[in-house]
């Protein structure tokens, strides 16, 4: 049984309820706070922790459940979502996780999730249960990883996940999730273990463990899980390539920009601009971890954003589309020497009978390089599942489609230069002639040939650059 476990209710739990779920496991275990305040511990008498219970998030972005645990549930936003993980250490303390979700709908209605963990029994005896001493959200911590285990179908970027991301970079260790076979990743859990030590371990009964991103067949050696070095396959037979719904699609956008650092600056834009040129709406909702709760409004993200900078923090968020077209984007946002730097990752699924809007990347790439700062943007296309979740077997990679070089470095190169970076094709120049930016057409992203224009456009944009 999974040991997360999510209680939806229509109406908010208030103190007192809390309370009665809390009690599950009786009168022995202790309530620790945790989080800033933002999470609940029940704890064993000396203190280890078995459940965490997260404040509850009220969602209301439409399709978020469904996207996150499946179209079963049948809650609609709005909705309250309140979270309870327990620890992979103590067999019952998975009981005592759904005592606390059952109590909640026994108490406001609603869903538990899963459905057959939802129970509203005392769970009694774990006062003196022996936990392991990682922290909140790791299930083994070693000198040199920090395990996550998940049982979910769909592993996301949740709350707790970003903040175990946070202190594995901070204590130098290599975080690793491990999953059993049919778990997927959603595009901002892909996003977070990309730049960092990581890796994504799915069990497997035919090789033991596989990383479910490179198919490497991995197992536990020196307080981590590695590649196995020696005889034997090197690539799990599970990773090899599967059967899918034909023709789907996605189209991939990494887009750059550079603000002025300005009281007036507000953040956003470019997200929306694309959001509306790709799809003829803007995103419904934006978060700073999934589920997606909040509707869409680049003051409130500028707000946030500022708030962090004063602190030297970056801000990262997830922002998500209406249900029925799959589109969801990751947007970090830094204060650097050049100014406000957004950096987006822009994802939108396409099924077979759907067209994909390949023509009106010229126009987009224009009203960026216009409107709102654009530095660079890369445009892809891949074979690939169309809700935009990663399966852990091979998918074909992306291929380019499109570069796009904002006025500001078409300026610092030369104009001249910059038109010469592909000797056999002419980018298209936007915007004003005065200060024009540069949109280099690769390909029409079925082939991979259009990695080698892409790298010859970036070593000698770069070589410019180092004279």
């Amino acid at each position: 049984m999974t040991q997360d476990v999510i209680a939806l209710t229509p109406q908010m739990p208030d103190t007192k309820t809390l309370l009665a779920g809390l009690h599950a496991g009786g009168p022995d275990l202790l309530v620790n706070r945790a989080g800033g305040g933002s999470v609940v511990q029940l704890c064993t008498a000396a203190g280890q922790a078995l459940v965490s219970v997260e404040a509850p998030r009220y969602l209301q972005v439409p399709g978020e459940v469904d996207r996150l645990l499946g179209s079963s549930v049948h809650e609609e936003s709005p909705v309250w979502w309140t979270e309870a993980r327990a620890t992979t250490a103590v067999e019952e303390a998975g009981r005592l996780a759904g005592s606390v979700a059952g109590r909640l709908t026994a108490v406001l209605g609603g869903t538990v999730w899963p459905r057959e963990a939802g129970h509203t029994d005392l769970v009694g005896g774990l006062a003196d249960a022996t936990t392991t001493a990682a922290p909140m959200g790791v299930d083994i911590l070693t000198d040199t990883a920090a395990v996550v285990i998940q049982g979910r179908p769909v592993v996301a970027a949740t709350t707790w996940l970003t903040d175990v991301v946070r202190n594995t970079v901070r204590t130098g260790r290599e975080l690793q999730i491990l999953t059993p076979p049919g778990t997927r990743l959603t595009l901002p859990a892909r996003t977070l273990l990309d730049g960092l030590p990581s890796r994504w371990v799915v069990r497997d009964p035919g090789c033991g463990y596989y990383d479910g991103l490179s198919g490497a067949v991995l197992h536990w050696h020196d307080g981590r899980f590695g590649p196995v070095v020696g005889d034997g396959p090197r690539i799990a037979d599970a990773f090899r390539p599967r059967p899918g719904p034909e023709g789907e699609r996605q189209l991939l956008l990494s887009v750059r920009t550079i603000h002025p650092a300005d009281e007036r600056l507000v953040l956003g834009g470019a997200l929306e601009q694309a959001w509306r040129t790709l799809t003829g709406a803007p995103p419904a909702g934006w978060a700073t971890a999934e589920p997606v709760n909040v509707p869409w409004s680049p003051r409130q993200l500028t707000d946030l954003a500022r708030t962090r900078a004063q602190q030297s923090l970056p801000t990262w968020i997830v922002a998500v589309g209406a249900p029925g077209h799959p589109v969801i984007a990751t947007m970090r946002t830094v204060r650097t020497r050049a100014g406000v730097e957004e950096h987006i990752t822009l994802a939108i699924g396409h099924g077979a009978d759907q067209s994909i809007p390949v023509d009106a990347l010229p126009e987009l790439a224009e009203s960026l390089a216009t409107g709102h700062n654009l530095a660079t943007m890369v445009t892809q296309l891949r074979t690939a599942r169309a809700d935009l979740t990663t399966p852990a077997h091979h998918e074909p990679p992306p291929v380019p489609l499109s570069f796009t070089l904002g006025p500001d470095a078409v300026a610092d190169l030369g104009l001249d230069h910059a038109r010469k970076a592909l000797t056999d094709a002419a980018p298209a120049q936007l915007g004003p002639a005065t200060r024009p930016a540069l949109h280099y057409a690769l390909g029409d992203g079925t082939d991979p040939a259009a990695w080698q224009h892409l790298r010859h456009i970036h070593d000698h944009v770069n070589g410019a650059r180092q004279k």
